[in-house]
């Protein structure tokens, strides 16, 4: 009797036994996800942004989005201290991937090479008949942002290769060509200059004083003289 009473017993607390038993390794069972929870990193693979989750579903079906997970876990309650500074870390890394590249990479500047092919060296220039033409040679062709100016006499005449410049305002003497290369910042790069000479061209001046005296002649005649001179001048236009 007292068997069959113990075995009545046990089998009324074995359901129990076994039900705490499927609830403590249930229990067990989401403590060790919770502390085995992992870190998904997600790229913005546009601006490079590092973001961390644990739920990466919000961020996969997003386009441009790379998410990968992370060997990072939760601790448990003795390990708070870790935590602590793997979030801190988390966040400075997070931080420092925001922060713009900046490109400091120093700017090249091209080694020109230039030369005034005209005029040729120390030439002259009779003034007033000719023109001083200038004509500047450069190697390589000008990079951009850069530029090439002529000067005379340290006065910048055009911009480019080439100029013409009257003479019949430059007083005789010695005057300064100059090509010079400027860059984007109005630094010079690189320049020549060449030195020409300018002479009265006495042939010509002396024509032009014989045509004024001639023609101040001319108007202090009286009139009727002019009138004579004029019907000669047709006569002997039309003989």
């Amino acid at each position: 009797m007292t068997s069959l009473i113990k075995n009545t017993v046990i089998n009324n607390k074995l359901p129990q036994i076994l039900l705490s038993g499927f609830m403590i390794s249930t229990a067990s069972f989401y403590m060790t996800m919770a502390t085995a929870a992992p870190i998904y990193k997600v790229v913005d693979e546009k601006t490079g942004q590092v973001t961390f989750t644990d739920r990466p579903q919000n961020h996969e079906q997003q386009v441009g989005r790379r998410v990968t997970e992370m060997a990072i876990t939760t601790g448990n309650e003795t390990n708070r201290s870790d935590n602590n500074t793997t979030s801190n870390q988390l966040s400075d890394t997070q931080q420092n991937t925001t922060k713009p590249v900046t490109n400091t990479k120093p700017e090249v500047q091209v080694n020109y090479q230039i030369a005034i092919a005209e005029p040729s060296e120390e030439r002259a220039y009779r003034r007033p008949v000719q023109n001083i033409d200038i004509n500047v040679q450069i190697k390589p062709a000008l990079q951009a942002g850069d530029t090439i100016s002529i000067y005379f006499d340290n006065k910048e005449v055009a911009q480019g290769l080439t100029a013409s410049i009257a003479t019949i305002d430059i007083l005789p003497g010695a005057h300064s060509i100059k090509a010079v290369v400027k860059n984007q910042k109005g630094g010079v790069v690189q320049q020549v200059t060449r030195t020409v000479y300018v002479i009265q061209n006495t042939t010509a001046l002396q024509n032009k004083k014989k045509i004024a005296k001639q023609l101040l002649a001319y108007q202090n005649l009286p009139w009727h003289q002019k009138v004579m001179l004029k019907m000669r001048q047709k006569q002997a236009a039309n003989p």
